[in-house]
């Protein structure tokens, strides 16, 4: 698995990476492993104010659905509407062409989140 160190994590399987006050979002190699193909992704909707811990996008693969939360409180300022023609994106790069949305965020409130190795002996544990 891969667990790039210049991103944050959350316990559900989200990654972030911080861009001044926005934060990018998507699963982690991990999720994607587990969830196996991706085959669908809901999209939130642009503007939509969200709470850290609120289910934001669900993604559908050949085994299940499953929810994505907001790693961080924020407003959500875009999505990455290339999911719809390609969901599989998120198997393929999930740190990268499979970002999921971005959150205008409070950077200082990344201290919830857990480091790649934090991240890593919870995923390993599971």
């Amino acid at each position: 698995m891969n667990y790039p160190t210049e991103l944050k994590y959350s316990k559900t399987h989200e990654w972030v990476r911080l861009e001044g006050d926005m934060a990018v979002v998507g699963i982690t190699d991990y999720a994607q492993d587990a969830l196996g193909d991706v085959v669908f992704v809901e999209l939130p909707q642009v503007g939509r104010r969200v709470e850290a811990g609120a289910a934001v996008a669900v993604v559908e693969s050949v085994k299940t659905a499953s929810d994505i939360y907001a790693p961080l409180a924020g407003e959500v300022l875009e999505v990455n509407t290339a999911l719809a023609d390609k969901p599989e994106l998120i198997n393929q790069s999930p740190y990268g062409e499979g970002w999921i949305f971005k959150l205008r965020v409070d950077p200082a409130a990344t201290t919830s989140l857990l480091s790649a190795a934090e991240y890593q002996a919870l995923a390993e544990s599971a």
